[in-house]
């Protein structure tokens, strides 16, 4: 899939006319049908004026090739982050709101674990050994105020993954190393998890949170991993459609 043409159908061509005429002669075109800019994002030839004018050096940053590619992979790692962070929200509201009437939710548990059995044979779900009817279980027996510190901690957990969507879906340098640290703390417990029962879930979560730090390590050559930070910003320079129309003019006047 090239990533730079699908996400120019969706939000236009990104085109740039820079002061300097050498550097403009080469992003220009005059065609019959009028004059025609090119893209700094997929490389073609778009009609019409161009989107921004001014110096090269104030000329957006636009992610192409790879790096576009990289730039979407980061969105939908911030997207999952959000999900979690709204489950994680909606469980610490839970614990808030059973906090005070908790005999009057073990009734009423009570009355619906019956219909929960029945749907769970039919599914082949055993809610005796489930971890989450124990912990449901075990809520009921917690004091108004260890719940409390339980709603917390929940929703300490939810504003980790909001910080790590935040700097991923901005694609920062810090939100990258956020992601990194803060998804590495947490393999531990899921591996330990794993050791005590495998699920689809428990395992794809592992491997998702796994491919995700090894990915951001590598790619995003973190902590001076493939280069560290020099070859990350010089590769992103690099890239750039305006550099390599100015290393081509440079290059014309040399010769």
């Amino acid at each position: 899939m090239d990533f730079s043409l699908w996400t120019c159908a969706l939000r236009g061509h990104e085109t740039y006319a820079p002061d300097e005429p050498e550097l403009a002669a080469r992003l220009h075109v005059t065609t019959p049908a009028g004059e025609s800019w090119r893209c700094l994002r997929c490389g073609d030839f778009a009609p019409g004026e161009p989107r921004g004018y001014g110096p090269a050096d104030n000329a957006p940053e636009v992610p192409r090739g790879h790096l576009l590619r990289d730039r979407i992979i980061m969105r939908l790692l911030a997207a999952e982050r959000v999900i979690r962070a709204l489950v994680l929200i909606l469980v610490g509201a839970g614990v808030l709101k059973l906090r005070g009437s908790q005999e009057h939710w073990r009734s009423k548990w009570g009355e619906e674990l019956p219909l929960i059995r029945q749907l769970a044979d039919q599914i082949g779900w055993d809610p005796d050994h489930s971890k989450i009817v124990h912990w449901i279980d075990t809520a009921f027996t917690l004091s108004p105020t260890v719940l409390v510190w339980v709603a917390v901690g929940i929703f300490a957990y939810a504003t980790i993954q909001i910080v790590e969507a935040v700097g991923l879906w901005l694609v920062k340098r810090w939100g990258e190393y956020f992601a990194v640290i803060a998804t590495s703390l947490f393999l531990p417990f899921e591996i330990y998890e794993l050791t005590e029962k495998v699920t689809v879930l428990r395992a794809g979560a592992l491997l998702i949170n796994l491919a995700a730090v090894i990915w951001l390590l590598w790619s995003k050559r973190l902590f001076g991993i493939n280069g560290g930070a020099k070859a990350y910003y010089a590769e992103h320079h690099t890239e750039s459609l305006l550099t390599v129309e100015r290393s081509a003019v440079a290059a014309e006047a040399a010769t």
